[in-house]
């Protein structure tokens, strides 16, 4: 199925969870935000999030510096 990660199509599996899309694009799911269809999704869902055909998600990562 697809679905558009930060602009791109994404073709993953039926029944993927955010944070299984989240491990497959090799970030840390401690360091980003992730908004699905224009709504937060709260760390805490990431893996009960399951994501549907035609969703849009948005991820963050959060990087430091000075």
């Amino acid at each position: 199925m697809e679905l558009t990660v930060n602009g791109e199509v994404h073709v993953i599996n039926p029944g993927e969870s955010v944070s299984s899309v989240i491990q497959r694009l090799g970030l840390n799911a401690q360091l980003v935000a992730v908004e699905l269809n224009r709504q937060i999704v709260r760390r805490t869902e990431f893996d009960t999030r399951i994501l549907e055909p035609g969703d849009r998600l948005e991820v963050v990562e959060f990087v430091g510096g000075g």
